[in-house]
């Protein structure tokens, strides 16, 4: 079809309505690439993207109609994100991020409706899930904010910055202390969306959400982040010193945090997948520009395209075969997560999710790798889209885990099921 929209690459069974909202998406991809490489030289996320994807109405793409949002759901996110992401990653991987964030609205109303809340504590639980989907759907950027500085060795994601009961001007409210190390945004969003631990708690429990203006007095930057990729995201975090945080704009209801992890289908709180749908449109764009200059070009002596000497036939292989198989891996999380009713109990879609991010992320990687080495010395430049591809896939390698992590965690996740099921066959023998 000649009038395929790029998320169609991805999705490419979209509903009327999918549709309607990737061509929101394609009309913003021109400036996205446009500016690409500005961004990534200088390191700064482009200041017009804002504004440029609240007039598209795109801030509210997976907040439900009723909220004023688009009513898209995962599967028009991925589409999203990695349409971006052949045009701009750092800004798809940003806007990922500004996504996230409904998931803090709409996995406490899931929970509510399942029953997981108790009568008392639903009103405040649905007050803030309102709270953070209007916003969405209002053109709010919210940057989430939940990785930490302090890391541990035994969770992904630790939360070490905390938040005490404290009162101001006679209202109730929060003095929150911390510093966040990742979440895209940091002196761009509107709003801080912050992940903190109660004071005195020591457990899941205890975490809790609360909603910080940028201009916040206490909020500042960490260091510029001079990444070696990903460069226009901004994405160095930021630190928190005593920042007061009034009660209604929080969500402290003991245990609400855990009830939400309860409701989603499959990665961490949902959406998780869409990171990777930004490297894989990452892999695309290059795979495409390599492929484009390589046809075109010929050899003096015979005429003929360099895309048909042996070296090059043997690496335009291989990248096709990577690009194909980090679209197998994420076609098939993304119908783990999205299909009605669910195909697979939750446990499995977890752990397909382990092994399909670092698969993903390594095959997108290793188009941009052959890239490089189909394009020669011209190709091998900071600058341009070969350049920028490498070092923006580099980066999907280490972001959230690293493969190697993934792989053991589902090792470990098998070969416990595996005992276990032995255990429970001999203890019935007996």
């Amino acid at each position: 079809m000649a009038d395929r929209y790029t998320g169609e690459r991805l999705v490419d069974d979209m509903s009327s309505a999918e549709r309607d909202r990737a061509a929101r998406v394609e009309q913003v991809l021109p400036a996205l690439r446009e500016a690409a490489a500005q961004a990534d030289a200088d390191g700064v996320f482009p200041a017009g993207h804002v504004a440029l994807l609240r007039d598209a109405g795109l801030l509210g793409l997976v907040v439900p109609t009723e909220y004023g949002g688009l009513g898209g759901g995962l599967r028009d996110l991925a589409a999203a994100t990695f349409a971006m992401g052949t045009a701009c990653p750092s800004t798809a991987l940003a806007y990922f991020f500004h996504n996230t964030s409904a998931s803090r609205g709409l996995l406490p109303l899931e929970a509510i409706d399942i029953g997981l809340f108790d009568d008392a504590d639903v009103p405040a639980v649905r007050a803030f899930a309102h709270k953070v989907l209007q916003r969405m759907a209002d053109g709010t950027w919210l940057a989430n904010f939940a990785s930490e500085s302090v890391k541990s060795s035994s969770a992904n994601i630790a939360i070490a910055t905390t938040a005490r009961p404290a009162t101001r001007d006679g209202g109730s409210g929060w003095l929150i202390t911390g510093e966040k190390s990742f979440g895209c945004a940091t002196g761009v969003a509107d709003t801080y969306l912050v992940t903190a631990r109660l004071d005195g708690t020591s457990n899941a429990d205890g975490l809790a959400l609360f909603l910080v203006p940028r201009d916040a007095e206490g909020v500042s930057s960490r260091a510029p982040w001079d990444g070696i990729g990903m460069r226009g995201s901004a994405n160095h975090g930021i630190k928190l010193e005593e920042v007061w945080v009034p009660s209604e704009e929080a969500l402290t209801v003991e245990g609400a945090f855990v009830k939400m992890l309860q409701c989603s289908r499959g990665s961490f709180v949902g959406n998780q997948l869409a990171i990777t749908a930004v490297y894989v449109g990452a892999a695309q764009q290059v795979y495409d520009h390599t492929l484009h200059g390589l046809t075109r070009k010929t050899f003096a002596d015979t005429g003929r395209s360099i895309a048909e000497s042996p070296m090059h036939q043997v690496i335009i292989g291989e990248m096709t075969e990577r690009l194909e198989t980090a679209y197998l891996w994420l076609k098939r999380q993304l119908l783990l997560e999205s299909s009605e009713p669910p195909i697979a109990p939750k446990a499995d879609v977890y752990r397909q999710w382990r092994l399909a991010k670092g698969s993903i992320c390594e095959a997108a990687f290793e188009v941009a790798m052959g890239a490089f080495k189909a394009s020669g010395t011209s190709g091998a430049t900071m600058n341009g889209v070969v350049g920028r591809a490498m070092r923006d896939l580099a980066m999907g390698l280490v972001m959230t885990f690293p493969p190697e992590r993934g792989r053991l965690e589902a090792a470990s996740m098998v070969t416990t099921d595996r005992a276990n099921a032995l255990f429970a066959n001999e203890g019935a023998a007996s």
